[in-house]
C-alpha cells in the first residue's frame, strides 16, 4: 500500500491516534535520558558504585540507544516499521525491570544498557511513521507537537523523578524510576497493536540489508563515543581511552569505503550518502547534534548542583526545571506552526535565547544566596526553555523536508545518533569539568563555594556548545539567502 495514496490514508481521527502513540512512547524513551539524573545521588546511596558506574548509568544508556538506531531504522524502512516498534517498545519494557529489581549496581548499568538498546529500535520508527503519516504543511504542524512533547518530556523528567523517589524513599524510590514504565509500556503497546499502520511503501529493489556496512557503523560509532562516556574527571580516569578515537578513523574510513563500493555494485547501501549532498538534512544533523550535546548535559549538572552543592531534596531540585519544560513545550508548539513560513530563523531565534538564558545561570550560580537560588535558576531556565522549543521541532522538521519518505526511518535514524554522540560527548565534557573541579577542591572548608565554582566551570563549556549551535545555524541561514547561479 503506498502511504501517500489519498485513497488508502489512513482517517484523518486514526492517523492522529497513532501519532500521540508514536509520540507517547519517545516521551517515556526520552524520560529515562533525564529522569534518572535526579536518582543517581540515591542509586549511590543504595547500590554503591563510583563516579564510572554513574556515568555509565547516564551516558551507557545513550552509548546503546546510538548503536541501535540505524540498523533498526534500516529494517523499519525495508520490513515493517510498526514491527520494529513492537519489538523495541516490548524489550524497553523488559529492561526497565530488569533495571528496577537491579540487586547490585552493575545489573542496573547492564540493564541500562539494554533500556537503550530498545529505545534505539523504537526511535526510528517514531520519526518514519510520523513521515508516513504526514506530508506537507501538515507534518510540520505535526513535528511541532512532536517537539513540545520531547521538550515536556526531557524537561519534566528530573521533576518526575523527584516525586518518585519522595514517594519511594531516598535508599529504594530509584526504582519506581523504572517500574512506572512497566504499566505505561503494555498501554502503549496494546495502542500501537490497534492503531499503527500494518502497510507502508518501500524503496525500489530487492531491498536488502547492508550488514557489513551496519556493522562497521556500528563500530565506528562506538568507539567515538566510548572514551566520552569513559570520561569522569576523576583521579582513575584511564588515558588509553583515547586510543579509541583511532579505531573511529579506520572505521569511518572503512564504511565510507564500502558505502560507495556497495552502491557502485547496485545495492542498497544503510547510509545513503545523497542524504548527506541535501543541505537541509546535512546542517539539521549538524545543529541538532551541537544542541543536543549542551542540553542534557545542563540538566545533568543543575541536577547535581543543587542536590549534592545546596542539598535540595531530589523533588525540589526537579521542580527546578518546570518552567524550561512549560515554555518548551509552548514555542514547540508555535514553531511547529511557522517553521513552513520562517524556516531556520526560528531556529537561530531559539538557539540564542537557549544561550542566553543559560548562560545566565552563571552569575545566579556564582553570587545568589542559598535561599534565591534556585528560585532565579528556575526563572532564567525559563528563557532558555522558550529558546529550546524553538529549536528542536523546527529543526526536526527542516532536517527532514528533502527526505523521501522512503527512506525516513534511516534518514531519521542517522540525525538521532547525532544526537546521541552529541548527549555523550557533551555530558562527559561537561560532568567531568565538574567532577574535576569538585575533586581539586577536596578538603577546603566552604564545599558550597566549590560546588558554586564546578557549576561555573560545567555551564561555560555547555554555552561554548550552545554558541557552536548558533554559529551553525547562522551560516545555514546566510547560505539559504545567498541565491546559486
Amino acid at each position: 500500500m503506498s502511504e501517500t495514496s489519498p485513497h488508502d490514508a489512513p482517517a484523518d481521527r486514526v492517523k492522529w491516534q497513532s501519532f500521540w502513540v508514536c509520540a507517547g512512547v519517545a516521551c517515556l524513551t526520552i524520560l529515562d535520558l533525564s529522569k534518572v539524573n535526579v536518582g543517581l545521588t540515591s542509586i549511590e546511596e543504595s547500590l554503591g558504585g563510583g563516579a564510572t558506574e554513574l556515568q555509565l548509568i547516564v551516558a551507557g544508556y545513550a552509548l546503546a540507544f546510538g548503536l541501535a538506531l540505524v540498523p533498526s531504522g534500516r529494517l523499519g524502512d525495508l520490513r515493517s516499521r510498526r514491527n520494529m516498534f513492537l519489538i523495541g517498545l516490548t524489550s524497553f519494557m523488559l529492561a526497565s525491570l530488569l533495571c528496577a529489581v537491579a540487586p547490585t549496581i552493575e545489573v542496573l548499568v547492564i540493564g541500562r544498557i539494554l533500556q537503550g538498546v530498545a529505545a534505539g529500535i523504537q526511535m526510528p520508527q517514531v520519526l518514519g511513521l510520523i513521515q508516513q503519516l504526514f506530508q506537507g504543511q501538515e507534518r510540520g504542524k505535526a513535528f511541532g507537537l512532536f517537539g513540545a512533547t520531547i521538550g515536556l518530556s526531557t524537561a519534566f523528567g528530573p521533576t518526575i523523578g523527584g516525586l518518585l523517589i519522595g514517594i519511594g524513599g531516598p535508599e529504594n524510590g530509584w526504582r519506581l524510576l523504572f517500574w512506572m514504565n512497566i504499566p505505561l509500556g503494555l498501554i502503549a503497546i496494546w495502542f500501537a497493536w490497534r492503531l499503527l499502520p500494518k502497510h507502508q511503501a518501500h524503496e525500489g529493489g530487492t531491498g536488502n540489508l547492508d550488514v557489513p556496512g551496519i556493522v562497521l557503523l556500528g563500530i565506528a560509532t562506538f568507539s567515538l563515543m566510548l572514551p566520552f562516556v569513559l570520561t569522569t574527571g576523576g583521579p582513575t580516569d584511564d588515558p588509553n581511552r583515547w586510543y579509541w578515537l583511532v579505531g573511529f578513523v579506520l572505521a569511518a574510513a572503512a564504511f565510507v569505503w564500502w558505502e560507495r563500493r556497495y552502491l557502485r555494485i547496485g545495492k542498497s547501501p544503510v547510509v545513503h550518502f545523497g542524504l548527506l549532498r541535501l543541505a537541509s538534512y546535512r546542517n539539521g544533523i549538524l545543529i541538532a547534534t551541537a544542541y543536543f550535546a549542551a542540553i542534557p548535559a545542563m540538566f545533568l549538572i543543575v541536577t547535581l548542583f543543587l542536590q549534592q552543592g545546596l542539598g535540595l531534596e531530589a523533588v525540589f531540585a526537579g521542580m527546578v526545571s518546570i518552567p524550561f519544560a512549560l515554555a518548551s513545550a509552548a514555542t514547540s508548539w508555535i514553531g511547529g506552526r511557522l517553521v513552513n513560513r520562517h524556516g531556520r530563523k526560528i531556529v537561530v531565534l531559539g538557539v540564542a535565547l537557549a544561550g542566553i538564558g543559560i548562560a545566565a545561570t552563571l552569575p545566579i550560580s556564582a553570587y545568589a544566596s542559598e535561599a534565591w537560588l534556585p528560585w532565579l535558576m528556575a526563572a532564567v531556565l525559563t528563557i532558555a526553555g522558550a529558546g529550546g522549543g524553538f529549536v528542536i521541532s523546527p529543526n526536526q522538521t527542516l532536517t527532514l523536508q528533502d527526505v523521501p519518505v522512503t527512506q525516513g526511518g534511516v534518514a531519521g535514524s542517522v540525525a538521532q545518533v547525532g544526537q546521541r554522540v552529541g548527549t555523550a560527548i557533551g555530558v562527559a565534557v561537561a560532568s567531568s569539568t565538574f567532577f574535576a573541579t569538585l575533586y581539586a577542591g577536596q578538603g577546603l572548608n566552604d564545599s558550597t563555594e566549590v560546588y558554586r565554582e564546578a557549576f561555573g566551570r560545567g555551564t561555560t563549556i555547555i554555552v561554548a556548545l550552545l554558541v557552536i549551535a548558533l554559529v551553525l545555524s547562522l551560516l545555514d541561514l546566510r547560505k539559504r539567502k545567498t541565491p546559486t547561479a
